[in-house]
């Protein structure tokens, strides 16, 4: 008899390198690698898709292995008594500590907690201390206020147990305004004068706060905001020992909070990265051993108005690599937070993300799983080694409060902004649900209250000035087209011509109409593209935009384009390049062109400004 075995795993040999390219080849048919399967960061790190898998890579130390981050909401109601809801809302709803944003911090968006005492006290009603964690968002050099403020309210607790993550943070506050009332030197002397006291009254967890966040916003790139974020706190560790305190000691005040965002491997690398380059600094110190607390936050700068449930896909993206990357605590905005204050259920939703992947996801349970990937740890040594030179550059520059006072460091961050901004013109850099796959018309999620826009604060006085690092949103040129053309009556339309059959109109058809609706203009068209003069006069329209095959431009095009101009097109677009026969589309009264690649921002300004679309209005 005949016995067959089935083969195992033992039985097929591990694929290598060589074998995964030989399939790439095939599938590229002669093109070449380096334009397919490599990408160039904003950090011009060159990422190869197919790195080798590193064999004999260690785990980087972060959280207790199987231990979950911890869960921590923002609560920034400026009403105490209803902040205080919201604080034992999400503490019974799974949270493991809390983030107080007062008025006056740079992410308040308008909104957060008055600086009074008895705000604090309100806030902080039937909250135990002792099971929590509770983190301190203040701003405007207004830090020491509110430490010394928590430390009255929780005089007599044994303070040693308790958890409060003070967030002195005086570099960032001067990055965010842009001027100090001190010089450095005094602000240093303030900052170490205020954790003695502190470390004098029983407390011992991190109490200083190097924030790459403001950076972020500002337009840095990964490493950059690694490099800002290692720079403030080798200023810290010098201010510090200044007071009196080892380096030891110093380094154990300091906690870091890094952004967590879409890419989901360079904010999986981003942790791992940093944990390396602490190392590397402590060490040049002459210290090893002192861990770095890594708090994270999701990205403000992918938050989008329009389409705004697109948001809690990003949230889970960032939460789950915040998670997987090592983070010891982790914060996701609500979905909504870029419309207002969120909601209960907004909030909900944010805590949740983070719930479902550890308790149902159980994503914590291995440390490290990133380690030995290759694309992990590749993305993870040239971050690293990039930000390092970085910081050094910034050293060579005196440091990060130099580097702030000159405007070096801005300038770097606006040169990153710029090239961002670019490529989200020109949808290199898609926005889901904004640039690509508008969705017009949408329900609007509820808040409890609007956005407040709070306007940027210019240096007025103070012994350091500079300028400001401001915050910026991906979405807001997009958004700023859609609220324009929200707030026109006649909402703008443009008609789409359709040339030949749907095999021939279809695909581009679809992209015009994506395309306009990107800047909040609706778009009509007619399924029996026979007489489109006739079409277009019964659509209303005032602008048409003919959609067909490269054939039929070539051999219907100048005809339809005379025709649409006859029959009152005030103005023409083609949705795809004009090739050779630009002069002719010119001659024939086409006023532009819409296609994969072209700066769809300044089309879609051009359009509106023919449809007599009034920019300005609030998004």
């Amino acid at each position: 008899m005949l016995h067959l075995t089935a083969p195992t795993l033992h039985d097929i040999p591990p694929a290598t390198r060589a074998d995964w390219l030989k399939l790439v080849e095939a599938v590229l048919k002669g093109a070449p690698y380096e334009k397919r399967m490599q990408t160039v960061t904003y950090d011009r790190i060159t990422l190869d898709a197919l790195p080798e898998r590193r064999r004999d890579a260690a785990p980087i130390g972060g959280r207790p292995a199987g231990a979950p981050w911890q869960v921590i909401t923002r609560v920034d109601h400026d009403d105490p008594a209803l902040a205080n809801q919201q604080i034992l809302e999400d503490l019974n709803g799974g949270a493991g500590g809390v983030c107080l944003v007062f008025a006056s911090a740079p992410s308040a968006r308008g909104f957060g907690l008055p600086l009074t005492y008895e705000a604090l006290t309100g806030t902080l009603k039937d909250v135990l201390p002792e099971l929590v964690t509770i983190r301190i968002e203040a701003g405007r050099y207004q830090g020491r206020d509110v430490a010394l403020a928590l430390a009255r309210l929780y005089e007599g607790v044994a303070t040693d147990r308790l958890d409060i993550r003070f967030g002195l943070d005086p570099i960032g506050d001067f990055a965010a305004l842009g001027a100090a009332p001190i010089e450095w030197d005094g602000l240093s002397a303030r900052l170490g004068q205020t954790v003695n006291t502190l470390i004098s009254r029983g407390f011992s967890k991190p109490m200083v706060r190097a924030d790459g966040r403001l950076h972020h916003e500002g337009g840095a790139s990964d490493a950059q905001e690694l490099a800002a974020v290692l720079a403030t706190t080798l200023a810290y560790l010098r201010a510090l020992e200044a007071a009196g305190l080892t380096l030891e000691q110093a380094a154990a005040c300091i906690e870091v909070t890094l952004i967590a965002d879409t890419d989901q491997f360079a904010t999986q690398a981003k942790p791992r990265a940093f944990r390396q380059l602490w190392a590397a600094l402590l060490k040049a110190c002459g210290v090893e051993g002192v861990p770095v607390a890594i708090h994270m936050e999701t990205a403000w700068r992918s938050l989008t108005r329009f389409d705004p449930y697109v948001n809690l896909l990003r949230g889970t993206i960032a939460a789950f690599a915040a998670g997987v990357g090592g983070a010891n605590s982790l914060s996701v905005l609500p979905f909504t937070q870029v419309l207002g204050l969120p909601d209960a259920s907004a909030r909900r939703l944010a805590r949740n993300t983070q719930i479902i992947l550890i308790e149902e996801a159980n994503i914590h349970r291995v440390a490290d799983p990133g380690a030995g990937a290759g694309a992990i740890e590749e993305r993870t040594e040239q971050l690293a080694a990039t930000a390092w030179e970085l910081f050094r550059a910034l050293e060579r520059e005196g440091g990060m409060v130099e580097s702030l006072t000159s405007g070096a460091w801005q300038r770097r961050l606006n040169a990153t902004r710029e090239q961002r901004t670019k490529d989200i013109a020109t949808r290199r850099l898609p926005l889901t649900g904004t640039s690509e796959f508008p969705l017009l018309g949408e329900a609007v999620p509820p808040v409890l209250a609007p956005l407040r826009r709070r306007p940027h604060e210019a240096p007025t006085e103070g012994a350091l000035l500079s300028d400001p690092v401001l915050s910026y949103r991906d979405a807001e040129p997009f958004e700023a087209l859609r609220a324009a053309a929200l707030a026109t009556h006649p909402a703008p339309t443009v008609f789409l011509a359709p040339l030949g059959t749907p095999a021939d109109y279809t695909a581009r058809l679809g992209f015009a109409r994506a395309a306009f609706e990107a800047g909040g203009i609706a778009t009509v068209t007619t399924e029996v593209p026979a007489d489109l003069a006739a079409a277009f006069r019964a659509s209303g329209a005032r602008i048409a935009c003919l959609c067909g095959s490269d054939e039929l431009y070539e051999s219907q095009g100048l005809e339809v384009a005379a025709a649409l101009k006859e029959a009152g097109a005030t103005a023409l677009y083609l949705a795809g390049r004009p090739g050779a026969q630009e002069a002719a589309w010119q001659a024939a009264g086409v006023d532009g062109y819409f296609y994969t690649g072209c700066d769809l921002l300044a089309a879609l300004r051009a359009v509106q400004s023919r449809l007599g679309v009034r920019r300005g209005a609030e998004p």
